[in-house]
C-alpha cells in the first residue's frame, strides 16, 4: 500500500519531559487509522507536529512524499482537520460557515458551491442552512464542525474526538459519514477514547504511551497481544474472599475482579473454561443472576497494555 504519512524517530521535548520519544509509524492511503493512548501519551503533541503547528527536536515527517514544513502550503491544502474544540463563527449561518472554510481552499465559486452542498449532505444539515451555531444542538454543532473541516475534499483528514458529548443518533451519523469519507478516497487519522468506535470503523490501530508506540495492528492482532482468550462476566451476590481465591486457581484463569456484585474473569488459551467455572459454582452452591462469555474487547486490550491507573 502507498504511504501517505511517514514518521521517523520523532522526538518533542518540553524541558526535561519527552512528550514524544523516538516515535516512528506510517499511515497508508485510504485507511482509517486509530491513534489511541491515555491522557498524556503524546497523541496531541504528535498530531500538532504532523501538522507543523509545533516544532520538534528530532526526527522526520513526510506527508504525500514531501518533508512537512510550516510553509508547505501545497500539502496543507490537501489536509483537513477537525479538532475536539468546536471552531466556527457564531455570527455566520451553517451554510456561511461551511462556505467560508471551504473558500480558504477552493476559489472557484461553482466548484465551492458543489463542495458545500456535498458537505451538508454528508453530515445531514440540509434543513439547517440558515441556522446560526447558537441555535444548534450539541450533535448538530459537532456535525457542522466536521463539515467545515472536510468541505474542501482533503486527501488526508485528522479527526480529534469528533463524537464527544453527542447523543447516540448524532454519533451514528458521524461514524457513517467518516466511513463514507474513506469510501470516497480519504485517508483518516482518528483519535478517540471511545474504544467501541475504534472497533467499528478503524482498519488499523496504534496505541501510544509515554510518547512511544506500545502496540500496532488490526483490532484482532491487538487482541492476540494480551493473551486473553475469553472474558466471563457474572452477576453474583455474597461472594467471599475464599471463593475468589478458589476461582483464581481454576485452569487458565488470568485475572479475577469482583466489585459491585459483578465478577469478571479473564482466561488465557485453554479448553472448557466456561464449563469448569459452572461446575465450581454448582459444587459450592453459589447462585448467580446472569452469566455470559465473550471475546475480549478493544477496551480490555487498551487497559491491559496501558494499565488501569488514572491519568491526569
Amino acid at each position: 500500500m502507498k504511504k501517505v504519512i511517514e514518521v521517523k524517530n520523532l522526538t518533542k521535548k518540553y524541558k526535561e519531559l519527552k512528550a514524544v520519544n523516538g516515535l516512528s509509524f506510517d499511515v497508508y492511503e485510504n485507511e482509517i487509522l486509530g491513534l489511541l493512548g491515555p491522557n498524556g501519551s503524546g497523541k496531541s503533541t504528535t498530531i500538532n507536529c504532523l501538522l507543523s503547528l509545533l516544532n520538534f527536536d528530532e526526527g522526520k515527517i513526510e506527508i504525500l512524499g514531501k518533508e512537512m514544513t510550516p510553509d508547505l502550503y501545497e500539502i496543507k491544502r490537501k489536509i483537513g482537520v477537525v479538532f475536539q474544540e468546536v471552531a466556527v463563527f457564531d455570527e455566520l449561518t451553517v451554510y456561511e460557515n461551511i462556505d467560508y472554510f471551504c473558500g480558504l481552499y477552493i476559489e472557484n465559486k461553482e466548484k465551492r458551491k458543489k463542495y458545500v452542498k456535498d458537505a451538508l449532505q454528508l453530515v445531514k444539515l440540509e434543513e439547517f442552512l440558515n441556522f446560526k451555531p447558537k441555535q444548534l444542538s450539541g450533535g448538530l454543532l459537532r456535525r457542522l464542525n466536521i463539515a467545515c473541516g472536510i468541505a474542501h475534499k482533503p486527501e488526508i483528514i485528522f479527526l480529534d474526538e469528533p463524537t464527544v458529548a453527542v447523543d447516540p443518533q448524532s454519533r451514528n451519523n458521524i461514524l457513517d459519514g467518516i466511513k463514507k469519507l474513506r469510501k470516497d478516497g480519504a485517508t483518516i487519522i482518528y483519535t478517540t477514547h471511545y474504544m467501541e468506535e475504534v472497533e467499528l470503523i478503524c482498519d488499523r490501530i496504534i496505541i501510544l504511551d509515554k510518547g512511544k508506540v506500545i502496540a500496532e495492528g488490526t483490532k484482532e492482532e491487538l487482541k492476540e497481544l494480551t493473551g486473553i482468550e475469553e472474558k466471563v462476566t457474572i452477576e453474583i451476590n455474597d461472594l467471599n474472599e475464599s471463593h475468589i481465591e478458589e476461582i483464581y486457581k481454576l485452569p487458565n484463569v488470568k485475572t479475577v475482579e469482583y466489585e459491585g456484585e459483578k465478577l469478571v474473569i479473564t482466561y488465557g488459551k485453554g479448553k472448557n473454561n466456561f464449563s469448569k467455572l459452572l461446575d465450581y459454582l454448582k459444587k459450592e452452591e453459589i447462585y448467580y443472576n446472569k452469566i455470559y462469555s465473550e471475546r475480549p474487547t478493544l477496551n480490555d486490550v487498551f487497559l491491559e497494555l496501558t494499565g488501569k491507573e488514572l491519568r491526569d
